[in-house]
């Protein structure tokens, strides 16, 4: 079971990896991006999704939402959360692992060893 568990908090980081980093939605974040600059009504959406896409820990959590409802929620196997909640557990339990991995490669991106 546990490898389960690792695999669903692999794939919610390569799930935010794409979104937020990859270069095959950098249009979609363009979009989004200019309508939340905008002076529409609805800029408000924008927003709130240019904060989402722009946002690592922001999508990692979204990210757990997500595949908890998709796919499965390791709350609910671990803790026997009931399941109408567990999602929200899931959605903390992925932001706080995407951050984690994240910091750890970002770490070794910007060569702070020296």
């Amino acid at each position: 079971m546990e490898i389960k568990i690792l695999v669903w908090v692999i794939i919610s980081y390569g799930l935010m990896n794409i979104m937020v980093f990859g270069e095959i939605f950098e249009n979609v974040r363009y979009i989004i991006k200019k309508w939340s600059e905008s002076d529409s009504i609805t800029n408000i959406i924008g927003k709130i999704l240019n904060g989402i896409l722009s946002c690592p820990l922001c999508f990692g959590t979204w990210s757990g939402f997500f595949l908890s409802v998709v796919l499965f929620s390791p709350t609910k196997i671990l803790f026997e959360t009931p399941g109408s909640i567990s999602w929200f557990f899931d959605g903390l339990l992925s932001a706080g692992a995407v951050w984690a991995i994240n910091s750890f490669v970002e770490f070794f991106e910007e060569s702070r060893i020296k």
